[in-house]
């Protein structure tokens, strides 16, 4: 007998509204704190800034009883994560890679005061115009606040590789780009032209170089593997409303039983420090259990971006805990920093393409960090050597006290 009555029992829709209201408003305005004692370099906060549940309400949920008389999630969200981030107005905001149940992502923006928690929406999610080629799917925008005016939105454009039609999962992966004045009104560019068979983790340096734009890239052959590409690269472009790279050169290469020895890429736009630029960037490698990702930092000199002048050895921020469990385990991934007026870093990172996180720092701690922590020696014998110097000096320092 097939059922053509949809109606709920008498009450239920007004008694799922107020819980669903009820749990929605206990997350969002649920105070955040530091989690366990600091590293030194940087604290992590107990609870993610940003979840699948932090989402309004109203992108989820059909709230006329007629026609959604059981109150069901009409359209789910499956995950937020890998976020892009700048401070604007006395606000750290957001720009969200959310993804629905359906694998499709779309941008979204959040604002918070405290930079740790009380992220609010946006009223609608943002409208992407397209180019003559639409995308797929969209992610991973990369935000930068250029010299020029404008507010750049550098992200990934996926599209269907139509040279293979029978596979259904092959893909190309492109730099797209859009550009604001608001963060509302959006004007679409054209795609990042270059010579590298795809693209991804692409973002602009927020200063002239040369009176050019400059563009940390990521070169790679297929969409997931990086083939012989691979690298965080540089190149330069003249006018980004006819985006082209002739040359790019790689300034940080992977490199064999490290961190990076799969593949890296650029994170955020990088911070200007007395030091120099300071970089935030991941680093790939492969494991018994699939793909491990981790962050790192470097510095490259004011003048010259693209030349790196310290390198601190091993990662800042690998996944811990919870941080290891989601859609993809064992990644942290950071495409978003804020720096305020008086010097306080919040770095923004997803764990496992699912829900986004908090550590903050200062200007002043990460420079010590990346100046006074050593390079990785790049064998066991001198990273014993290494630790044994370190040793011998605390010894020292114990027999003189």
């Amino acid at each position: 007998m097939t059922r053509t009555d949809f109606s709920s029992p008498d009450g239920l829709f007004d008694m799922r509204l107020k819980q669903i209201r009820d749990v929605h408003r206990e997350l969002t305005e649920k105070a955040n704190a530091p989690a366990g004692l600091s590293n030194g370099i940087f604290q992590r906060w107990r609870d993610p800034v940003v979840t699948a549940a932090h989402v309004p309400l109203d992108w989820r949920y059909d709230f006329d009883r007629t026609a959604n008389p059981w109150l069901m999630e009409r359209l789910g969200i499956n995950a937020t994560f890998n976020a892009g981030a700048m401070y604007r107005n006395g606000r750290h905001v957001l720009v969200l890679r959310v993804e629905g149940m359906d694998r499709k992502s779309f941008f979204a923006f959040a604002e918070s005061e405290t930079g740790v928690d009380g992220f609010r929406f946006h009223e609608t999610p943002v409208v992407l115009p397209q180019t003559d080629d639409p995308d797929t799917n969209v992610y991973d925008m990369r935000l930068t606040e250029h010299e020029d005016g404008w507010i750049y939105g550098l992200f990934c454009t996926e599209r269907k590789d139509h040279d293979n039609p029978e596979d259904t999962s092959a893909a190309v992966a492109q730099c797209g780009i859009a550009r604001t004045k608001d963060l509302v009104s959006w004007e679409r560019l054209p795609d990042l032209v270059s010579h590298s068979g795809q693209q991804r983790n692409v973002v602009l340096h927020p200063e002239f170089v040369d009176g050019k734009y400059g563009l940390y890239t990521r070169p790679q052959d297929g969409f997931i593997s990086v083939g012989a590409g691979g690298g965080i690269g540089w190149g330069l472009c003249d006018d980004m409303t006819k985006p082209v790279v002739d040359e790019e050169v790689i300034v940080d290469p992977k490199v064999y039983h490290t961190i990076r020895e799969l593949k890296n890429g650029q994170g955020p736009t990088p911070l200007r420090s007395p030091i120099g630029w300071l970089h935030l960037a991941h680093g790939v490698r492969n494991t018994a259990a699939g793909l491990r990702y981790v962050l790192y930092m470097f510095v490259t000199d004011l003048a010259d971006p693209w030349r790196i002048i310290h390198r601190p050895g091993g990662y800042l921020i690998g996944p811990e805990g919870d941080e290891r469990v989601g859609d993809v385990s064992n990644v942290v991934f950071s495409n978003g920093w804020t720096l305020t007026p008086d010097g306080q870093v919040f770095i923004y990172y997803a764990s496992s393409d699912t829900r986004m996180h908090v550590a903050t720092s200062s200007l002043g701690q990460l420079m010590d960090y990346c100046v006074n922590t050593p390079e990785d020696p790049l064998t066991s014998a001198a990273c014993v050597d290494q630790r044994i110097a370190l040793i011998r000096a605390n010894s020292a320092i114990d027999s003189g006290s």
